[in-house]
């Protein structure tokens, strides 16, 4: 919690700067702690977490090494629409503006597995436009404990807070320097709202 106290009290130009790598964002954002290249997860979480191949909100989907892949990849699933989409968000996949080392919220990711179990998948690439015609094979995904999944809440109503601090600085004109005491009441609220609910 520590982690994401700080990284919520950064100022907002900072954390847009920062480049992230999957494997980092994905573990902050889940919960999950797995260590190591984004490939070696699957292997890592047997006897530590569930897995499957079906799609859960918060659970990683573990992508297999693939050409210029050779690591793998993460990502986190953030929303499901339909049974064989979900939508997901996650680190260092698009370039954009040029640059790697972005998040992107809610990407839109495809089955296209024979089978329909996930094993492979289609994802937006936002350079593009569009899904393109790259398969890419994943191991399935991983779910989070339910330790993990508080601390997701937790986080997610931190995140709510300081941007509805941040947006609240910035309409009325004060510096965001000046305002750490609404940020830290505004978290503590937002925290405090999460517990309640997770009781």
């Amino acid at each position: 919690m520590a982690v994401v106290m700080a990284l919520a009290l950064q100022p907002v130009a900072a954390q847009a700067a920062q480049p992230w790598q999957c494997v980092p964002f994905a573990r902050l954002i889940s919960g999950i702690q797995i260590f190591g290249d984004a490939h070696t997860w699957w292997k890592q979480a047997v006897g530590k977490y569930d897995t499957g191949t079906t799609p859960v909100v918060g659970s990683v989907l573990v992508f297999k090494p693939q050409g210029a892949m050779r690591l793998g990849h993460v990502a986190v699933v953030s929303k499901i629409p339909t049974e064989r989409v979900i939508q997901i968000t996650h680190a260092n996949w698009s370039r954009i503006n040029g640059t790697r080392g972005q998040v992107e919220e809610d990407v839109t990711v495809v089955d296209v597995s024979a089978k329909g179990d996930w094993s492979e998948v289609k994802v937006w690439y936002d350079p593009i436009g569009g899904l393109g015609s790259t398969i890419y094979p994943t191991y399935g995904f991983i779910y989070q404990d339910q330790k993990a999944l508080t601390m997701t809440t937790a986080m997610r109503g931190v995140q709510n807070g300081v941007q509805s601090a941040v947006d609240a600085v910035a309409a009325s004109g004060e510096a965001i320097s000046q305002s750490t005491d609404r940020l830290a009441s505004l978290i503590q609220l937002s925290l405090s709202g999460d517990a309640q609910k997770t009781k």
